[in-house]
């Protein structure tokens, strides 16, 4: 059997980390494209093609790893969509194959369910949804029993034809490409098509009970890495690790070579810390927490379901529900409030658009190499690009673009003062 992997898109709704592609993104020391090949590689299927853009970082990356599997490689030299990307690997496809992202982890978990409804009804096309609480945010599916009629993108409230979504694992025929080329090519021609085939003929969904963790946005990031510290974590000590004597460690950890944990630390897991880490006296690192490889945490700091990329400094602070980027340096007494006042819906600004995100505990999210001084806050679900400056005792209270330099002023009032 065989997989299409989607891998060219520009991913601008997942700004501020798309320095690189998002599958490039690591965690447990491994890029997120590794555990979607390592998920199908489970489900039985190694004949992969990889889409990618004219870049080549992913096919650069993925020499550091011996997978075992067949896989080859087609350039999209624009990112004009899914069908677009598919008409470029036409000359590979077999008769049948799959079709996901490159950042769909979880596909294993779900093949043998897909494969279960194509052989049982004898369709050349199935989908695989998921029920949903929040419609307006994905793709919905219009449904008669298990057969999908139409998919309406983002539905008004009160305007959903169901309560599932297209989760983004699709099961197609090579015969799909031909009314993908009957239709006017654009963005989105690929659900058009799709909607066109629906029309003529007979398309069924599977539907799966299981998590599917999707990567669309920043903060979508945490359910990627919960699923899988969940999975693949398992603790483990390097011997070459330095742990001081009185270090609280409980739970599933990992420590990785060369790391050393000061006097005093507390880690809970589960949580992952690399290679060539530092962790400060009296620090706190609680559950779900991600430190990759050279990732430098100061004296004084809590940090709770946080994921650093590499070479990230630290220092004192409150670190909680964030991501910072590779080669972040981060000012004592910094702090990313993660939770509004009135504890509702965290929501954030992206393109130009608010949106809810889902949750009532976001951070701050920072992209790479950016610099914030001492004494900085951070409101919640606020967005901050790569190669900022921020000065000392700044307050963020919206997002910050790429290669911004962003001071607040103050204003010292001298007065005599007066003896009673």
């Amino acid at each position: 059997m065989q997989a299409i992997i989607l891998a060219a898109g520009e991913g601008s709704r997942f700004w501020p980390l798309n320095q690189e592609n998002k599958s490039l993104i690591k965690i447990m020391g491994k890029p997120l494209v590794w555990y979607t090949l390592n998920s199908l590689k489970e489900a039985g299927i190694g004949d992969i093609v990889i889409i990618q853009g004219p870049r080549k970082d992913i096919e650069e990356n993925l020499k550091n790893y011996n997978l075992g599997m067949n896989i080859r490689y087609v350039v999209q030299l624009e990112p004009k969509g899914m069908g677009n990307a598919l008409l470029q690997a036409k000359d590979y496809l077999d008769e049948q194959f799959f079709v996901l992202d490159v950042t769909r982890i979880d596909c294993g978990e779900h093949i043998e369910l897909i494969m279960e409804k194509q052989k049982t009804t004898g369709v050349k096309v199935v989908l695989l949804g998921a029920k949903t609480n929040n419609p307006q945010l994905y793709g919905i599916l219009d449904l008669e029993e298990d057969r999908a009629k139409g998919i309406i993108e983002k539905p008004g409230k009160g305007k959903e034809p169901s309560d599932t979504k297209v989760v983004g694992i699709y099961f197609l025929p090579k015969e799909f490409l031909d009314y993908y080329q009957r239709v006017p090519e654009k963005m989105y021609a690929f659900e058009d098509a799709l909607s066109l085939y629906m029309k003529e003929k007979e398309v069924k969904v599977a539907i799966t009970d299981k998590e599917t963790p999707s990567l669309k946005y920043p903060w979508d990031l945490f359910r990627v890495a919960r699923f899988l510290l969940d999975k693949y974590l398992k603790s483990e000590i390097d011997q070459s690790a330095k742990i001081a004597k009185n270090v609280t460690i409980e739970g599933n950890v990992f420590i990785g070579k060369n790391t050393k944990i000061f006097e005093n630390a507390v880690i809970k897991g589960p949580c992952y810390i690399g290679d060539n880490c530092v962790v400060g006296t009296n620090t706190l690192i609680r559950e779900y927490s991600n430190l990759e490889n050279n990732v430098l945490i100061g004296a004084f700091a809590e940090i709770t379901r946080t994921v650093f990329q590499e070479d990230v400094h630290v220092h004192s602070g409150y670190f909680g529900d964030s991501i910072f980027g590779k080669g972040c340096r981060i000012g004592a007494g910094t702090v990313t409030a993660n939770v509004r006042i009135d504890r509702g819906e965290v929501k954030s600004v992206v393109k130009g658009e608010k949106i809810g995100t889902d949750t009532d505990s976001l951070g701050a999210i920072i992209g790479g190499n950016t610099k914030v001084g001492i004494n900085c806050s951070f409101m919640p679900g606020k967005l901050v690009g790569s190669d900022c400056q921020i000065g000392p005792g700044s307050v963020i209270f919206e997002n910050v673009e790429d290669d911004t330099v962003l001071f607040t002023e103050f204003k010292n009032v001298k007065k005599k003062r007066i003896s009673s």
